[in-house]
């Protein structure tokens, strides 16, 4: 009972003075909210991230000319031309971890089709594309390796450039103009989505075979990129070691050498796009950080005028009887109270700015049960540890000089 009352005493406390336990909540309200907001927008980029690297095909392996050096001059990726048809057929021969390759070259142009036209990439490739992109044609089929032979003028369009160029009709069979040369579709591409980096749709692309974009359209001899498929998950570092050693081998590059060439997995571009994100969440973090020490801070200000406020009523208190751990108990009520009450308050806030930066700008945010409850212990944490100064002090009053303060 005793306790009891303790509470209630707290409560009407904080009511007594409504503004300032008002603005006394500002800074909590703040740092929960960004906190669970943070929480909400990393989670969900953690998923979009992991969606699209896994959007990139079944244990994909991306392997690009480049990263030469010259003149102690260290060149990046696609800046030299390194990689052959050759090498392709060599990797696949005599790489027995890697289950699929396909050569892959890009460029864009300007697509026709009836009336309609539309600005689009090109990606040449192999039949073994939709292997290692996990890809299939949603309508039709993909291209031979005949095709590929022939250098034929076929393609398969993705999902955005078919509803662009042909709105709800079957482009299966329809021909259409790539740099004004005829090609005709064979296929249509599965829905994939958004890309690396959530700013690109896969979707928007044209795929045919290599040799016709390198001879027909580009005028080019060599490949911009090779994709490769690991046998499993297990194999894709065994799959990277037997890719490096073959072409170095083949590359004529000397131990002492650095690679004309670089190799990446899912997992090291998935880390790469988790450390960036991860740089900026610990960066929101702090300022929420910052928030809950100013609110906190706030708390033990005014906490501490409170205290000076009712030292003659914490002397009455304390001459009818209550204990210095009754009023430490009464003003840490009090602290956690405000703090408490920011909490929920900074919760609800939260979630309401998760779901508005949700519908505005279409990210993915994603705030686990775990996420609000960690919020509302720290909430409560910051009152208990910044309201324990002012309540220890207000307990070790001396109740004579208490009374006698005016």
């Amino acid at each position: 009972m005793i306790y009891l009352r303790v509470l209630r005493t707290a409560v009407r406390a904080i009511g007594r003075n409504k503004l300032r336990s008002a603005l006394t909540l500002l800074g909590i309200i703040i740092g929960v909210m960004a906190v669970i907001s943070v929480v909400g927008i990393s989670m969900g980029v953690r998923e979009m991230i992991e969606s699209q690297v896994s959007s990139l095909g079944s244990n994909v392996l991306m392997i690009f000319p480049g990263s030469t050096s010259s003149g102690g001059v260290r060149a990046g990726w696609g800046s030299s031309s390194t990689l052959t048809e050759d090498d392709v057929k060599a990797v696949i021969k005599e790489c027995p971890a890697v289950a699929a390759i396909t050569p892959t070259v890009r460029t864009s142009a300007q697509v026709v089709a009836g009336n309609n036209n539309w600005s689009t990439s090109i990606q040449g490739t192999s039949p073994d594309y939709e292997i290692v992109r996990n890809w299939p044609a949603e309508m039709g089929s993909y291209f031979t390796d005949q095709d590929v032979r022939s250098a034929n003028k076929v393609c398969l369009l993705g999902r955005t450039v078919a509803d662009q160029l042909f709105a709800d009709q079957n482009p299966v069979g329809a021909t259409i103009r790539v740099k004004n040369l005829p090609f005709v579709v064979i296929g249509v591409l599965s829905k994939k989505g958004a890309g690396l980096g959530g700013n690109q749709d896969q979707d928007d692309i044209i795929v045919a075979p290599y040799t016709t974009v390198l001879k027909k359209l580009m005028g080019a001899t060599y490949l911009s990129m090779v994709m490769a498929s690991a046998v499993s998950a297990e194999k894709m570092q065994e799959a990277q070691d037997q890719i490096t050693t073959l072409l170095r081998v083949r590359h004529k590059i000397g131990p002492e050498s650095p690679d004309d060439f670089t190799v990446r997995n899912q997992a090291e571009i998935s880390d790469v796009l988790q450390s960036s994100s991860q740089q900026m969440r610990i960066l929101l973090m702090c300022v929420a950080a910052v928030s809950l020490i100013v609110g906190g801070i706030g708390i033990m200000n005014i906490m501490l005028v409170s205290v000076t406020e009712r030292t003659r009523e914490i002397g009455i208190r304390m001459a009818i009887g209550a204990k210095g751990r009754h009023i430490l108990l009464q003003f840490l009520s009090e602290a956690l109270g405000l703090s408490a009450l920011g909490g929920l308050v900074g919760i609800g806030l939260g979630l309401a700015v998760s779901r508005v930066l949700s519908a505005t700008f279409g990210w993915n945010t994603v705030v686990p049960p775990w996420a609000v409850g960690m919020a509302f212990a720290v909430s409560g944490t910051v009152g208990i540890f910044f309201g324990f100064y002012p309540a220890w002090k207000a307990s070790r009053l001396d109740p004579i000089e208490a009374l006698r303060y005016e």
